[in-house]
């Protein structure tokens, strides 16, 4: 039985572990071919071949998205390949650390921000003529509680990702009239990731959801008919 998304292209950076790699693996089952971005391609591999295993296709394209050169080529070959995107979904970032305002690093401040935002404007810019020849282009950014609700020490990744919020729902305003593209924000909550362990060491991670829970609540929301500026909390 064909899945929602047969004939779809769908673009998930951060995709080799975690949420990314469960919201690739929910697209692969759904019928979309699904391009897996990350820097390290043994487990962009690894989640390829899951969907594989599952009837699904993917295909993968290791790059460092701090390297804006190489946003420009991966959109070049999927244009010349593909020629439009239906979704895009805005999952890498990177921690850094946890640190009171006045102690931040500015060289870490600097590398959280080139890949938090900067690198997520460029991928917006590179593939937004992709995604406006879509007959239902999607756009969807993985945020954080911390974005909006200021916590101590979070300052730095927080402070990304309150940026990264305005910039993809302007993008959205901007071409609400112009394109069937829409655009929404996902804030995950609590979950069992990597990421969550570093920045919670004590905690155990069997008392969090699995990025699995996230990536159903994604695949579910990219199947309804969500309006530009939707956010959606992923309880647990």
């Amino acid at each position: 039985m064909p899945g929602r998304f047969e004939g779809q292209l769908a673009l998930v950076t951060g995709a080799s572990r975690g949420i990314g790699a469960a919201i690739a693996e929910g697209l692969g089952r759904e019928g979309a071919h699904v391009i897996l971005t990350a820097r390290t391609a043994e487990g962009l591999e690894e989640v390829e071949e899951r969907i594989h295993q599952t009837g699904g296709s993917a295909t993968i394209a290791p790059l460092d998205l701090t390297d804006g050169e190489s946003i420009g080529r991966l959109a070049a070959a999927v244009r010349e390949r593909w020629g439009a995107l239906d979704m895009l979904i805005l999952n890498a970032a990177m921690l850094g650390s946890l640190t009171p305002v006045p102690s931040i690093d500015g060289k870490e401040f600097n590398k959280l921000l080139t890949l938090n935002l900067l690198a997520q404007q460029a991928l917006i810019a590179a593939f937004d003529p992709m995604l406006r020849k879509s007959e239902r282009g999607r756009l969807i950014a993985i945020t954080s509680s911390v974005g909006r609700d200021p916590r101590a020490f979070w300052g730095a990744y927080g402070a990304s990702k309150a940026a990264l919020e305005t910039l993809v729902l302007s993008y959205g305003e901007e071409v609400r009239n112009l394109a069937p593209i829409k655009a929404a924000i996902v804030d995950p909550g609590a979950t069992a990731t990597t990421m969550r362990a570093r920045a919670y060491p004590g905690e155990d991670p069997s008392t969090l959801k699995p990025p699995s829970a996230v990536a159903d609540a994604v695949v579910d929301l990219l199947k309804s008919d969500f309006e530009t500026g939707h956010r959606l909390e992923v309880k647990a």
